[in-house]
């Protein structure tokens, strides 16, 4: 398995593992569209972030984002680590632990001191998983306002 940032020629790919991910999840709808758009925007600027892929031969079965901002309690450079996903087929391997591995270690490079992801509350696999990776339940209360 290789891991690597992904290119404008995985966007199709990509977006389908999305809507994997987010026929699953609570607050969000698969939308195509929407998902390429918000895929090239990443990939095409560095500064925002990155998006990872694990391929096996030559074929994208998992990802995960990683957008970049600065944190004023840290003084410092943060990531928000989102849309991890594996395919059905490539779950089981380490195929996530990989990634997640991956993109921790591409956060320290670019400077960050920290890593936030939200997971649904209901989703306890995924909680189980990423406490196993060293990350902890934080006090704050994620809140939205949708402006569209």
């Amino acid at each position: 398995m290789l891991i690597e940032k992904a290119t404008s020629d995985d966007i199709p790919a990509l977006s389908n593992l999305l809507s994997v991910l987010f026929v699953q999840e609570v607050e969000f709808t698969p939308k195509a569209e929407a998902q390429c758009k918000g895929l090239a925007k990443i990939i095409s600027n560095a500064e925002a972030g990155a998006v990872l892929v694990a391929r096996q031969n030559s074929q994208v079965i998992g990802m995960v984002s990683l957008l970049f901002t600065i944190s004023t309690a840290l003084g410092e450079r943060v990531a928000l680590l989102e849309d991890m996903v594996v395919s059905p087929s490539g779950r089981g391997m380490g195929v996530g632990t990989q990634l997640l591995a991956e993109a921790i270690s591409f956060a320290r490079v670019q400077g960050c001191k920290r890593i936030t992801l939200l997971t649904d509350r209901t989703n306890e696999s995924a909680q189980r998983f990423y406490r196993k990776q060293g990350f902890v339940v934080s006090s704050m209360v994620p809140m939205r306002l949708s402006l569209s």
